[in-house]
């Protein structure tokens, strides 16, 4: 059974940076289409960005122009690449792909994969 298993998470100063990787494991596993949300104590999720499968990108308005969103050539691991960082970017960071899970015989099943979350905390 394919995981997402997220890392990079921690405590930064406002205006520093963190990269959080999410990386396929458990599987032969092809990412599609895949996401990064968030959900701070007390607020719902959000959608942070999106990246399509033919390599567009949509960012939510609060992190237009700082995060970036992009996998890598394999197509195993999705990244978030936060710069500038504020306070209220404070959350649980979690990625979600849409993918390709490979089997013998070549079949493979598409499905939605989700990790579990990294605690991302931006200090003042």
């Amino acid at each position: 059974q394919v995981q997402l298993v997220e890392s990079g998470g921690g405590l930064v100063q406002a205006g520093g940076s963190l990269r959080l990787s999410c990386a396929a494991s458990g599987g032969s596993f092809s990412i599609n289409a895949t996401a990064w949300y968030r959900q701070a104590p007390g607020k719902q999720r959000e959608l942070v960005a999106h990246l399509s499968n033919g390599g567009s990108t949509n960012y939510a308005e609060s992190v237009k122009g700082r995060f970036t969103i992009s996998r890598d050539n394999a197509k195993t691991t999705v990244y978030l690449q936060m710069n500038s960082l504020k306070p209220e970017d404070t959350a649980v960071y979690y990625c979600n792909a849409n993918g390709r899970e490979f089997y013998s015989g070549g079949l493979y099943r598409t499905g939605d994969y989700w990790g579990q979350g990294t605690q991302v905390t931006v200090s003042s």
